[in-house]
């Protein structure tokens, strides 16, 4: 590929907000790294209501952390066509848990799976807020042997850092893994911080920030690998 790869962050974009801060550079450090061009351009949630052209000309989506996102159906409706059309995605924080609502809806026949980030009392929550906030801390992750997740580590262990309040709903995880969206990553009590979708290109989702230990000499093992499966 001559031409810079397409990359679309789906998110409503806050200069001020570190993890957003990190993402471009993130991207940046995988890319140089690899010797190729990235095209990055953030995309808002509500415009893609009714509008996903930005999406849909992208070889790369990153679903950003940040939420509640202007619009739910906005985000989901990008997920659903990286999921669907095999286009490299992966979701960070925020990200990763719209990643969940989306394949619950539409995979798992959850027409009203929901994040208690915008109805804490919904009826069907596949998330839900964490018990204690995870914002700045850095945890251990526990990675499943022969994941894409671990593959691209090049080992079962990593630290990793959190900016999250909610998570996977633990009464959900068992439903999502066995319906496909696999849980390849968890925390010394077992709850879910990797997911990934097997038999596509590149479908993860991370509970954690990988953008924030990301360095221009020595690029996140997650973000290099979106980036080559898009090449």
């Amino acid at each position: 590929m001559t031409r810079p790869l397409r990359i679309a962050i789906i998110g409503d974009l806050d200069p001020s907000f570190p993890p957003h801060q990190a993402t471009n550079g993130a991207l940046e450090h995988a890319a140089a790294y690899l010797g190729v061009g990235v095209d990055i351009r953030w995309v808002a949630t509500e415009p893609l209501e009714t509008d996903l052209a930005g999406v849909e000309a992208a070889d790369v989506l990153w679903c950003a952390p940040g939420s509640p996102y202007k619009s739910l159906a906005g985000a989901l409706g990008a997920l659903r066509h990286g999921r669907e059309h095999g286009v490299p995605t992966l979701g960070t924080c925020g990200g990763s848990q719209h990643m969940v609502i989306e394949y619950a809806r539409n995979v798992l026949g959850y027409a009203d799976a929901h994040h208690a980030e915008y109805d804490p009392y919904a009826s069907t929550l596949f998330v839900s807020e964490l018990a204690c906030s995870l914002v700045g801390k850095t945890m251990s992750v526990t990675l499943t042997p022969g994941s894409q997740v671990a593959t691209l580590y090049g080992r079962t262990e990593a630290e990793e850092q959190y900016y999250c309040n909610f998570g996977i709903d633990p009464a959900r995880q068992a439903t999502l893994h066995d319906g496909g969206f696999r849980v390849t990553g968890v925390d010394g009590d077992g709850e879910a911080r990797v997911l990934e979708l097997p038999g596509h290109p590149y479908y993860v989702a991370t509970l954690f920030v990988p953008q924030n230990r990301s360095r221009p000499e020595a690029p996140h093992p997650l973000v290099t690998g979106l980036l080559r499966a898009a090449l």
